[in-house]
């Protein structure tokens, strides 16, 4: 359970601070929700408290150093399949929520960059996908969201 002001990963959105939690009804039962406020952009969401699949706490210390220790690791096979094919499997992979997924999106559209050029949606995802990790991980180390993209950024020059 989350508490009013605690901070939350909406999969798909990003981190996000948790501004009220409501009681609503839906048909013949009550649902109880959390109000989250994505940092990113204002967006407000509604979240069951119920969900499985809704949101998660932040990332911890052992989880940002396997994140950053696979952005390290470019010896991977780059995927060279049509863009839109690309777009979709990267979406579904952010869309889980997962630092480690993020960060494989990333690091791919980074490498794929260096051999040629990312179309407009790729560009956009890859901006998204630092800004993601980058917010999260400057709010779980109390650090600040530049000095982290710098960090991301220096795996990559």
């Amino acid at each position: 359970m989350f508490s009013i002001g605690d901070y939350a990963v909406c999969p798909g959105h990003g981190v996000g601070q948790i501004c009220d939690i409501e009681e609503r009804e839906m048909g013949a039962q009550t649902k109880t929700f959390y109000i989250i406020k994505i940092l990113a952009n204002g967006m407000t969401v509604m979240v069951p408290t119920d969900s499985e699949t809704g949101i998660r706490g932040l990332v911890g210390d052992s989880e940002v150093e396997e994140v950053y220790k696979l952005l390290k690791d470019h010896d991977i096979k780059v995927d060279n399949s049509t863009w839109n094919r690309r777009y979709r499997e990267y979406s579904a992979k952010i869309k889980t929520g997962s630092v480690v997924e993020i960060a494989e999106v990333l690091r791919q559209l980074f490498l794929l960059k260096e051999k040629k050029a990312l179309s407009f949606g790729e560009k956009k995802m890859l901006d998204q996908c630092r800004e993601l990790l980058a917010q999260e991980f400057s709010l779980s180390n109390q650090s600040d969201k530049n000095s982290v993209n710098d960090k991301i950024n220096s795996y990559f020059q």
